[in-house]
């Protein structure tokens, strides 16, 4: 039968000529968030002309040029990353429908408030 092999040490305790070990951790990527403007009334301009208006948090108005028509566009944004990204939630108006959107403003309007009573 084979003996056991055993380390003996030189010293009394190896312990102390070790140093403790450190755990490594998850660095971090740091993102830099993307500033909303001030207030509900300021635009921003954006890519190719764009103009967007804030109207709530998560909530942008924007005009813009798709396949050279404008569009009205409203749409609900999300955070991710430190980033505002769009979400599903929107419409974009052609300006025909945003005129008449427009002009039923004040029709629109005397309901919300007939009904908010």
């Amino acid at each position: 039968m084979p003996k056991s092999k055993e380390f003996i040490s030189d010293s009394e305790s190896d312990s102390d000529n070790e140093a403790p070990k450190k755990k490594k951790t998850k660095v971090e990527k740091k993102v830099e968030k993307k500033e909303p403007p001030k207030s509900a009334a300021s635009s921003t301009p954006g890519k190719a002309g764009e103009r967007t208006f804030q109207i709530s948090r998560n909530r942008w108005v924007s005009v813009s040029e798709f396949r050279g028509k404008v569009m009205v566009g409203i749409r609900e944004f999300y955070e991710a990353e430190g980033e505002l990204r769009p979400g599903k939630k929107g419409i974009s108006l052609p300006l025909d429908q945003w005129e008449k959107l427009k002009n039923q403003f004040d029709d629109i309007n005397e309901a919300v408030r007939e009904m908010s009573k």
